[in-house]
């Protein structure tokens, strides 16, 4: 099976999830304070801060993944995580800005999933991977016994058929947690789903997973988590018996699938914030335009934003079936080859592009959101969208590491 029943491992009861719990690791990238204060909150209490590597520190992996590594096995040997769930899966229930989003975690097979190019997997990367940032993730997987899931996976499904039904049902499974998530990440609960419960829900996932057709899921958040997971499967494989390879821990990845026709599903744009400009943004990305048969015209598809307060609105010329974000994401990317004293960063909200650009004199570019109804036939049609599309609620809603499964 594509998404199956699995061992998830919780804090044991002596733990404070409010320290325990904390955002996934690509968010609050150029926001140093926020991270900052999740240190303050966890202080010297067990928490998933000390497992993973938040990607604002990625200058400092290389002193840090070993002491990631070994906290692992601490908590472990510890007791500090213990096996919660056998054989199951945990129906989760979240508060967020747009309402309660439900999900299920469970294990994915990487075996059905593939982020390069040109590949048709049953479970498809969603945009563009930075292969920049794997390589980090992959130096603390590699030699890692736990894997903390933050990655989102999208069904296709209208009917509704596989996780709103859980929800009249979750009075009948073994509460897990129940708290509220710090920094305001609204309020999360977890249901185990084990024995004839689980049984049942393999039968109905199957049932999905054979009605989809070419495409079963689609990662919704945590790209670069799944490519990281499935490099690291495929360097370890290759060294497996067949029998090894059947059965091995690491070639599931832990992960929540959410329905993309919830009403709390909502896709919200990805944002750039470019460091470093030493000349006039919008002239320069006018005369790429122009190089490539393109112009500027009037409307609002695309934003700068600039640190006295200013902004100017756009719209693109002559880009056909290319999404707006596309032809930027493409300038962009030769710009900054070219310009090596640029640094680009891609955050989450409005807001935070505007404080980043009023305290760091940087240029905000702005994007609408992608309209959730055309991901499936946008994905089908024409593969991965560029990478940092979108992303599912704010940079509040993002998921945050609880759960935890061996890999080792």
């Amino acid at each position: 099976m594509i998404f199956d029943s699995t061992d998830i491992l919780l804090p044991n009861k002596d733990v404070d999830l409010q320290k325990w719990a904390v955002i996934a690791c690509d968010q609050y990238t150029s926001q140093p304070e926020y991270w900052k204060e999740t240190e303050n909150i966890a202080g010297s209490a067990p928490s998933t801060l000390k497992l993973t590597l938040p990607e604002i520190y990625l200058s400092e992996a290389g002193k840090l993944t070993e002491e990631i590594n070994e906290n692992m096995k601490k908590y472990l040997a510890d007791g500090t995580l213990t096996e919660a769930v056998k054989n199951g899966f945990i129906y989760v229930e979240r508060q967020t800005s747009a309402g309660v989003l439900s999900g299920l975690l469970g294990a994915l097979d990487l075996e059905e999933y593939d982020f390069r190019e040109g590949t048709k997997p049953k479970v498809r990367a969603t945009e563009g991977t930075i292969l920049s940032r794997i390589p980090p993730r992959e130096k603390i997987r590699e030699n890692a016994v736990l894997e903390l899931p933050h990655v989102l996976l999208l069904l296709n499904d209208a009917e509704k058929q596989l996780i709103e039904p859980l929800a009249a049902q979750k009075n009948s499974f073994r509460k897990l947690y129940d708290f509220d998530l710090m920094q305001n990440g609204g309020h999360i609960a977890g249901w185990a789903i084990e024995g004839k419960a689980a049984e049942k829900l393999r039968i109905r996932l199957s049932e999905l997973e054979e009605k989809a057709g070419e495409i079963f899921l689609a990662a919704g958040d945590g790209n670069h988590s799944i490519a990281t997971a499935k490099s690291c499967w495929e360097k370890l494989k290759s060294a497996l018996s067949p029998e090894e390879v059947k059965n091995h821990p690491a070639r599931r990845m832990l992960a929540e699938i959410v329905n993309l026709h919830s009403d709390t599903i909502v896709f919200q744009p990805i944002h750039r914030v470019l460091f470093g400009i030493k000349e006039d943004i919008v002239e320069a990305f006018e005369r790429w335009l122009e190089l490539n048969g393109m112009s500027l015209m009037e409307g609002s598809e695309i934003t700068f934003t600039f640190a006295n307060g200013g902004e100017e609105e756009f719209a693109i010329d002559g880009r056909g079936k290319l999404m707006p974000l596309a032809v930027m994401q493409k300038w962009l990317d030769k710009y900054a080859a070219k310009n090596k004293y640029l640094s680009l960063d891609y955050v989450h909200g409005r807001a935070n592009v505007d404080k980043i650009v009023a305290e760091s004199g940087a240029v905000g570019i702005i994007f609408n959101a992608m309209d959730k109804k055309s991901f499936f036939p946008a994905i089908k049609a024409g593969g991965a969208l560029p990478k940092k599309t979108f992303s599912i609620g704010s940079a509040d809603d993002k998921r945050f590491y609880l759960e935890a499964r061996k890999i080792r």
